[in-house]
């Protein structure tokens, strides 16, 4: 194998690892709202004396989901950095090289788990969590 196949099968097998960590992103956000839903479902039924504390705690595994998230997505920009880094080589020796990638500004994990996206999708959860807690609690 010469040195551009190399170069070329690590870009795939990194890209495999971006695909998954990507997919991982995608399906907590379903199950995200699929909880959400459950929630209301379950807040419909409850005896209401108690129901806008449940809405309140239903935010806890919103809140969990929103750090998973976070994590998927600051483990999915690492190995884009590592794609770039490759891409720019003349060969290769398939070393996945995490800590060089951190020592990138930007690279944390807060800087993922808060950006725009999530925050856009989490806190529309939260801000409809909380809400619904307000009306039964005003309705109780």
């Amino acid at each position: 194998m010469d040195s551009e196949d190399r170069v070329v099968k690590h870009l795939e097998i990194t890209q495999g690892v971006i695909n998954r960590l990507a997919n991982n992103s995608s399906l907590i956000k379903g199950w995200s709202m699929t909880i959400l839903a459950a929630a209301m479902l379950f807040l419909a039924r409850t005896d209401s004396s108690i129901s806008s504390y449940l809405a309140f705690a239903f935010m806890v595994p919103v809140c969990g989901f929103w750090v998973l998230d976070g994590y998927f997505l600051w483990q999915e920009r690492l190995f884009r950095g590592i794609y770039n880094d490759v891409r720019q080589q003349k060969d290769t020796d398939f070393k996945m090289d995490v800590p060089k990638q951190l020592a990138k500004p930007g690279n944390q994990w807060r800087n993922a788990t808060f950006s725009l996206t999530l925050n856009m999708f989490y806190v529309t959860e939260l801000i409809f969590l909380c809400s619904v807690a307000a009306i039964l609690h005003c309705n109780a």
